[in-house]
C-alpha cells in the first residue's frame, strides 16, 4: 500500500467520465486550451494528490453526498501513476496542437481518451495496470539476484 490514504473507486471512475468528455470536445473542436486545462487536472492527480484534484474535489462536494456510504477502498498510487500517464500523453497533445502539429495533438488525445472511456465505461483502469505490472516487473528492493 502507499502512503496515501485509500479512496472511494467510484471518484476516479466519476474523474474518468469527466476527462471522457473533457477529450471528446478536445477532439472535436481542436480547441487546445481545454487539452491545456485537463493537463493541469492530470497534473495535480498525479504530482500534488488526488484528494485536492479538481475532479475529485467536485466528486466529494457534488456526488458523493449523494450516494450511499461504501466501505471499498482502492490504493491511490496506482491511481496517481494513471493521472501521470494521462499528463503525459495530455502534455503532448498539448505541444502537438499548441506548435500547429495537428495530427500529433489529435493521436495523443485520442490514446488518453481511449484510456479514459475504458474507466468511465467498464471501471478499467489501464494506467492503473500499468502501474501493477511494473511492480510485478521491477526488482524488489533488497531482494538478492
Amino acid at each position: 500500500m502507499s502512503t496515501q490514504p485509500a479512496v472511494d473507486p467510484r471518484g476516479p471512475r466519476f474523474a474518468a467520465i469527466v476527462t471522457t468528455v473533457v477529450l471528446v470536445v478536445v477532439l472535436a473542436t481542436d480547441w487546445w486550451p481545454l487539452l491545456a486545462a485537463q493537463t493541469v487536472v492530470f497534473a495535480i492527480g498525479a504530482f500534488v494528490g488526488l484528494r485536492p484534484a479538481p475532479y475529485s474535489v467536485l466528486y466529494r462536494l457534488l456526488v458523493a453526498p449523494r450516494l450511499q456510504p461504501t466501505g471499498e477502498r482502492e490504493d491511490a498510487a496506482p491511481l496517481r501513476f494513471a493521472q501521470a500517464v494521462g499528463f503525459a500523453f495530455a502534455l503532448v497533445g498539448t505541444i502537438g496542437y499548441a506548435f500547429g502539429v495537428t495530427a500529433v495533438g489529435i493521436v495523443a488525445t485520442a490514446l488518453a481518451l481511449f484510456a479514459a472511456f475504458l474507466n468511465a465505461a467498464f471501471g478499467f483502469c489501464l494506467g492503473c495496470e500499468m502501474y501493477l505490472l511494473l511492480q510485478r516487473l521491477s526488482p524488489r528492493a533488497g531482494s538478492a539476484s
